[in-house]
Parts: C-alpha cells; structure tokens; sequence
C-alpha cells in the first residue's frame, strides 16, 4: 500500500464516510448536503475519531472541480428566459430583500466587533437563499405547484445571478481591502461586458452545432462536449479576470437555452455529484469545534437574525411587489436559510486570505441550523398568516387588497415608452457586441497577424479588413433595425412625435458613425481612417438592402436557437388549452399508491376528478399515448395527466395521499387539433363514447364548445350535435383522417 497515491487514499476515506453519513441522513430524512459536512469534519484533523485527510491540497483541488461542476449545473437550472420572465414581483422583491440582507449582514458584523473584510462577506453570506434546501423542502411538502412557490423560484433565479455578481464585486474588494467606488462600478460594467458578449457569441454557435451534430451525440460524446466547453469558459473567464465559478456558471446557462439541456443535465448529475460530494466534505474539512464552542453565542444571534430578517424583508418585499398578503407570508417563511452559494463565498474569503479563520466555520454553522429548521418554518406559514390576518384592522386588510389588485392590473406601456424602452436596450446591446468584437480583434487578431505575416502594414490592413467584416452586419443592423415598427408606425402619425423619431435615428447614425471611427483608428492613423469611413459610408449606403438581408439572416439563426427549446416545449405541452386554465402535469405512480394494479376504466379518473391521462411512460422506452380503458396502471409509471391546477392537486392526493412528485412534462409526440361537428358527421347525433373518436384519432376528448359554453374533460356519454367543436389530444394524421371522413 506504500507505493499508492496518497489522493487515492485519502479520496477512499472522504468517499466511503461520505457514504455512510449520507445513509445515515437519508434515513433521519435530512438533506444529504448535512452528512457531506459531517463527514468533511470527521477526516479532518480537528477530529481524531477516524483517519484524517494527509493531501490536503489536492483534495482542495478537487473541490474546486466541484465548486465548477455545482455552478455548471445551477447554470442549466437558471437560464436567462426565466430571468426575463419572471416579473416585476420577484424582482422587486428580491432586490429588497438582498439590499436589507447585505446591509444587516454588515451591521452584525460591526456590532459583534469583526474585522471590516469580515462583516463585508458576512452581509453576502446571508443574503443568498438555498435552491437546493428550498426546493426539496417543497418537494417533500408538496407545494410546487401553489402560487407562493411560482414567487420564491422568481425571487432563487435574481438571487443566483446576484450570486454570481457579489463573487465579482467581493473579489474586487478583497484585493482592494477597501470601497472603491470607480473599480466596483468599473468590475460590474466588465461583468455585463463579458456576459452579454459571451452569451450572445454561445447563442450564436453552441445551439447550431448540437443541431448539427444531433446523429451523433450519443450519451458519452454530449457529456464529453458539455464538460469540455464549461472548463473552455472557466479558462476564459480566468484570463478576463474573473472567478472561475464565473464561466462554469455561463456555459451551463447558455446551454440551458438548448433542446440539449434537460439530457446534458441528466449525464452531468453523477459527476456533479462526486465532486460536489467532495466539495461539501471539503467544506466540513475547515470546520474547526473549537470554533464552533467559542462562537456560540454569534452562530446562534446570526442564525435568529438571518431567519428573521430574510422572512421580514422577502414579505415587506412581495407586499410592496402587489402580491397578497397569504402569498407573501408563505414566500417569506420559506426563504429562511443560506446554502451552496454561500459556502462557495465563504470560500472566496479563505482562498484571497481576507477573512478571519473564525468567518467560515460560522458560516457552516448557521446553514446547518437554518437548513433544519425550513420545512418547520413553511409548515408555519399557514398558523402565522391566520393569525395576521385576524390581528390586521379592516382598514389595514382592505388597503393591501386594493394595492394588490391595482398592482396585478398595470400592465398597459404606452407606444413612446415602449419604443424608448427598446431603443435603449438596442442600442447597448448592440454597442457592447460592437465593442467586444473590436477588443478581440485589436488584442488578439492583429498581434497574431504581426507576427505571422512579414509586412506589418499588410497585417494591419488584413486584421482591419478582417474586423470590418464581422462588424458591418451589426454596425448596419445599428442603424437600419426594425425596433418597434408597430408603435413607430403609429407614433409617426401623430406629428408631435415626428420630431423626437428623426432624432432617435439620427442618433443610430451618430453612435454608429462613432464606433466605426474608434474601429478605424484603432488600426490606422487620423487621416487614412477618416477617408476610410467616408468610403464605407458610401459603400454602406450603396448596399444597404444586401447588408441588412445579412444581418436579418443572422438575427433569424439567433432567434431560433435562442427559442428553440422552447418552441419544443410548447409543441409538447400544447399551451392551446390556456382557455380553460388546463395544462399537463406530470406525476410518477408510488409503489404505495392505492390506484396501483387498476384500470383506468375502475379508476374513473374523468368522472372523478376530471383529469384526462394523455400519456404513460413505463421504464425507459415504452410509451403508451391515449392509453385505453383497460389499461392497468402500475407503480413507477409516469402518468401525464390534464387538467386545471384544482383538479391536478386533486388528483396528486388520490394517488399519493402525502406527498407526490410533479414536473414539467417531457416531449411529447402528441398534438392538440380542434374538430368541428358537422351536419352530415358521423358524430352528430352519438355519445363521445359510441363515436369511437378515441379508436378513430388514437386520442382523447379533451375539451367541447357548445353555444359559447366551453366544458373540460366532457363526460364519455355526453351526447355530441351539430355546431360543436371538439379539442383531441391524439396522434395529428388521425385526427386529420377523422376531420376529412366527416
């Protein structure tokens, strides 16, 4: 055994107590993060009980694989859609409860008389709520689908991109060891530089080679390209200054934009889970008793303040957001804890070696406290807002509502606010990619060509031409692209905002004009690039059409990569039975579940509860679509079932009386088609049942309009007439085939 690494010894030791405390915490039902702290602590050498850890460093390596793989992951649950559409409420309210939190954070730090360094990254420890502590809670509750929760997932997805932006910000602190001003606001318009530019550079390619490559992805190739582009950011990001953490976390949100996502995080799960098992024991590594013994009294004061204070403020939040007060308690008492995000600022602490040694300990100490004490705190939500409710004077009562409802209903932007609003948004976008492409090209491309090429003024007119090429197309879609049409057409028939829109064009113009100067001087002297511009101003105006055909081409390919996935979803999930408040909902069949071994037909799911079950999948590759009356239902089936959010809570209690398990529905090859009933239809006239609509479309009736009257789910013996329009889920050609027989 002497001749054997001590990283394998020491990796077999982390792992196999690792094991044993995940057990253990897995049958005491507690989340497994917990038994990974427990175990660092155990093989470190502040414990003597079991052998200790000898490599340290390499085990920290390790661990930082982890911390890139953890991020990497959170990226694929992040995605900058969601972000964009999760809202004012959760926006509001998480930038109120950051800003209180980081301010409290600090002041508790200065009371308890820590080092300035300390109480900064203290403020950003508690800030930041756990997805994962959070979202189990939920699950094992079972109220993901309640209103609340749609809140507190807006309110975790700011919380992971201001994550992100603290590790920037306190990285420029800690090197500074002070406020100053000018480098924070110059690391934060670096920050967005680079994430708009990388994003936008990923949309671009990453999307279209999956699809390119689709035949050949096999499960081994996509894992080995995934994990190969992320450690390609972690490695750009480093160069451009940033935490490592930084890139891991793009590359998983760029690839969350993908029809790839939900498989690349199925293959990254068992990796991210070594090495985030790693780095949580490493985690409970620098976890020291003594520590703990002596800071007793901070970990408790800062484990009751953060609970309170994050409750407080998530509720004055969403209260000031116009959400009800009901949602708003329950989205506060659920966002109590701190979790993987702050242990990996923790971390950024001890690594720049600017935090006390105590900072970390209590850090740990406070999230295992908090992490045990959530499910407690959403169970109390119920109890706590009866009580408020009934404490609050009428008045008081009456005010919220009315603040909620005219919140819920200011949704009208006028056509002048909406242009300007897109105006802006084009115009930075389109400046910082501008931008960005001209610092690659001057930093990287022009040395390169110095040094390959013999002639230094041909290498520079080559970049120069080069760069131009690649800019033109966004240069003129700077000046010539659409941006609201509708509300320019209508603006410009009012002659008072006639002038204020030749103004915003001639700006277009100016901004463009000017980048293309800094382009051309950044390679040639004053005079020649001066004669240049005016000769590309020529050129530009002579082939407009053909620059902005190009451009729209380009715009067309981001647009599609960037909906791609979700134009996939929505074709699966068949977002036309909106009218009726209905969706599909998936649940996976317990082995306890008192429908096991059944029929459908003995079920009487439809007369029920008035669900339709559209889909089972059984094990990994049988599928049963519009399955038949007499098909029975067994454990471990997953069952994809329509209907609106009552009748699907409903439905979750009769199969899985405690607990159950809903997720977004997976792809699907079914389409949702109207038929109406015609004079001389073979349905007027019969029941739902006895027109064999089911046998004849491979379907199910999932909805019937008659006389303005629209009925979810119709009974199998309502009888059909002339008029009515009936909506199936089934396979598309039969319902074609059954439209024409009739």
């Amino acid at each position: 055994m002497n001749h054997l690494p001590h990283l394998i010894k020491d990796l077999a030791l982390l792992l196999i107590i690792a094991g044993i405390t995940t057990l253990l915490f897995k049958r005491l039902k507690q989340p497994v993060v917990l038994g990974y702290l427990l175990a660092g602590l155990l093989v470190s050498p502040n414990v003597t009980l079991f052998p200790n850890i000898t490599d340290i460093e390499n085990i920290r390596v390790w661990a930082d694989i982890g911390v890139i793989f953890l991020l990497f992951t959170l990226g694929l649950e992040f995605s900058f859609k969601k972000l964009m559409r999760i809202g004012g409420p959760a926006f509001i309210t998480a930038v109120i409860e950051i800003s209180a939190m980081l301010g409290i954070g600090f002041l508790v730090g200065k009371a308890l008389g820590w080092p300035l360094m300390d109480c900064i990254f203290l403020g950003g420890i508690i800030s930041i709520a756990s997805t994962t502590i959070i979202l189990r809670s939920f699950d094992e509750l079972g109220v993901k689908n309640k209103r609340f929760a749609g809140l507190v997932f807006g309110v975790l997805i700011v919380e992971d991109l201001v994550a992100v932006v603290l590790l920037v910000l306190l990285s420029t602190i800690a090197v500074s060891r002070q406020f100053a001003g000018m480098e924070m606001l110059e690391s934060v318009l670096k920050l967005f530089f680079f994430l708009m530019l990388w994003f936008v550079a990923g949309i671009f390619f990453i999307p279209s080679l999956l699809l390119r490559a689709q035949k050949y992805l096999t499960g081994e190739t996509l894992l080995i390209i995934a994990i190969g582009l992320c450690l390609t950011m972690v490695l750009l990001a480093s160069l451009a200054g940033f935490s490592p953490a930084l890139g891991a976390f793009i590359m998983g949100s760029i690839f969350a934009e993908t029809i790839q996502a939900e498989r690349i995080e199925h293959l990254m799960k068992p990796v991210k889970d070594l090495f985030g098992a790693i780095f949580f024991v490493s985690v409970g590594m620098l976890i020291d008793p003594h520590i703990l013994l002596d800071f007793a009294g901070p970990i408790l004061l800062i484990s009751v303040i953060l609970v309170v204070g994050k409750t407080l403020h998530v509720t004055i939040g969403a209260l000031i957001a116009g959400q009800p007060l009901k949602t708003s308690i329950y989205a506060g008492m659920s966002m109590g804890q701190i979790g993987e995000f702050s242990f990996i600022i923790a971390t950024l602490g001890i690594t720049l070696d600017v935090t006390s040694k105590f900072l970390y300990p209590i850090a740990v100490a406070v999230s295992v406290l908090t992490t045990f004490s959530t499910p407690y705190m959403i169970k109390l939500a119920g109890p706590l807002y009866e009580k408020v409710n009934v404490a609050l004077p009428g008045k008081w009562k009456r005010t919220l509502n009315r603040y909620s409802s005219s919140a819920a209903s200011i949704s009208i932007v006028s056509d002048w606010k909406q242009l300007i609003r897109s105006f802006f948004i084009h115009m930075i976008f389109f400046t910082i990619l501008i931008i960005g492409i001209l610092i690659l090209c001057v930093n990287y491309l022009q040395p390169w060509m110095l040094h390959h090429m013999k002639n230094p003024a041909t290498a520079v007119a080559v970049s120069a031409l080069v760069c131009l090429v690649i800019l033109f197309p966004f240069l003129g879609a700077l000046v010539i692209r659409k941006i609201q049409p509708e509300s320019e057409i209508k603006l410009w028939g009012n002659k008072r905002y006639r002038g204020p829109l030749l103004l915003l064009r001639f700006v277009r113009i100016g901004l463009a004009l000017l980048l293309l100067g800094i382009l051309l001087l950044s390679f040639f002297p004053l005079y020649p690039a001066m004669a240049g511009e005016v000769l590309l101003l020529v050129l530009a105006i002579i082939f407009s059409r053909k620059i902005q055909a190009f451009y729209i081409r380009l715009e067309n390919s981001f647009f599609f990569n960037f909906n791609h996935r979700e134009i996939q979803e929505a074709k699966a999930s068949r977002s036309e039975l909106a009218p009726w408040d209905a969706h599909i909902a998936q649940f996976t069949l317990p082995p306890a579940s008192p429908v096991s071994g059944q029929t459908l037909e003995e079920v009487g799911l439809r007369e029920k509860m008035g669900v339709n079950i559209a889909m089972i999948k059984r094990g990994d590759n049988y599928t049963l679509k519009t399955p038949a009356r007499d098909e029975k239902l067994y454990p471990g089936d997953r069952l994809f079932v329509i209907g609106t959010d009552d009748q699907l809570e409903q439905f979750r209690k009769f199969i899985e009386p405690e607990s159950s398990t809903i997720e977004k529905p997976e792809t699907q090859e079914l389409v949702l088609k109207k038929v109406v009933v015609k004079e001389t239809s073979f349905m007027d006239g019969t029941t739902i049942r006895e027109s064999g609509i089911r046998e004849k479309t491979n379907g199910l009736v999932v909805g019937l309009e008659r006389d303005g009257h629209r009925i979810l789910n119709p009974d199998s013996f309502m009888v059909l007439k002339q008029g009515d329009v009936l909506w199936i889920v089934g396979d598309e050609k039969l319902i074609a085939a059954a439209r024409e027989q009739q």
